[in-house]
């Protein structure tokens, strides 16, 4: 008996902590429901550049490491291939369907340490800079910035493609000016 009344009462604990969580993630959802996973893959994706399997951390908004975006295809931690195009960036998360990323939408492409709930060596994550598709958003600038975190399994693939993504970015950058 002496021993029952503390275990009901972490019980109630534990299952009023796992409520919290479970509300909270379906308010988080609601909240992101809307914003879409990438762009319209394109029919021509050119040739592959770089190619890395990674495992996908989490997508947040821009300078906010720490708050997960609940966007459909994007909201959970999974193994992924990256593949690097002349016409973007494509996302494969084991379970979802390809998230491709034009050129013209990425923004930035460097290293990071912390993402959500992953620490790791200094500049052990790769961070993908980019904006939503427009219209996803609403506001003055419906091009929301997020970035995507990613840590490389093969750390020879890494630099591979960093410069690919830095390279379509750029010239997709210089496109966009000259026009």
């Amino acid at each position: 008996m002496d021993r029952s009344i503390p275990a009901i009462i972490t019980g109630l604990v534990l299952l009023g902590v796992l409520v919290l969580m479970w509300r909270s993630w379906r308010k988080r959802s609601r909240r992101d429901g809307a914003l879409a996973a990438g762009y319209p893959m394109p029919e021509d994706t050119g040739a592959a550049l770089a190619g890395a399997a990674t495992y996908y951390v989490a997508t947040t908004p821009r300078g906010a490491p720490l708050e997960r975006l609940a966007i459909p295809g994007l909201g959970f931690r999974a193994r992924a291939a990256v593949t690097v195009t002349e016409a973007g960036v494509t996302l494969d998360l084991d379970g979802n369907q390809p998230v491709f990323i034009a050129a013209s939408a990425v923004d930035a492409v460097g290293a990071a340490q912390v993402a959500i709930d992953r620490v790791v060596e200094t500049d052990g994550l790769v961070c993908l800079g980019w904006r939503l598709a427009p219209g996803t958003t609403s506001g003055p600038d419906d091009r929301r910035a997020v970035d995507s975190f990613f840590r490389i399994i093969d750390p020879n693939d890494r630099a591979r493609l960093v410069d690919s993504i830095r390279t379509i970015a750029t010239t997709a950058h210089q496109d966009e000016s000259e026009a």
